[in-house]
């Protein structure tokens, strides 16, 4: 007799499962904290922690739905979507150097949370990596295709 799933993996279940590029994922990620951070300087002021907050499932979503041969672009193309995201509230005046160093300031004082959407990403597509290999091993195993492979050794030649 089965059990019935809980109601948190049939919820899981419904959400979409979309499969990003490397470069898709980027994208996607560096739009979506670019809307966040300007709705969190119309709204709330440029609130460091309101964007730091919604930076992280941001992370684990662009983690999530990048493509399995594209894994190794989530922990890239995450902290690229943070800087792009933080230039609305970095608060910069004076043209473009002054933007520019805003820019590197906000990304210095507030390098906790983009280490930990970074961290967030490697997790995610460490763990989804090696599942992938795992599952890769066991189909080559079922198909008798998974024994290995032993090198042939051959002698060293002999010196003179």
């Amino acid at each position: 007799m089965e059990r019935p799933e809980p109601p948190v993996v049939t919820a899981l279940r419904r959400l979409p499962n979309p499969r990003l590029t490397g470069l898709g994922a980027g994208l996607f990620a560096s739009a979506v904290m670019l809307v966040i951070g300007f709705l969190d300087w119309l709204i709330l002021d440029g609130s460091p922690v309101a964007f730091g907050l919604l930076f992280l499932p941001v992370s684990a979503l662009t983690a999530l739905w990048v493509r399995t041969a594209d894994l190794v672009t989530a922990p890239i193309s995450v902290p690229i979507a943070f800087a792009v995201g933080v230039v609305p509230i970095s608060g910069g005046t004076g043209g473009v150097g002054g933007q520019a160093m805003a820019l590197v300031t906000a990304l210095a004082v507030h390098a906790g949370w983009l280490y930990g959407g970074t961290l967030v990403a490697g997790v995610i597509a460490s763990v989804r990596k090696v599942r992938d290999m795992g599952r890769r091993q066991r189909a080559a195993a079922a198909t008798g295709g998974g024994k290995p492979v032993r090198p042939v050794r051959r002698p060293a030649p002999e010196r003179g």
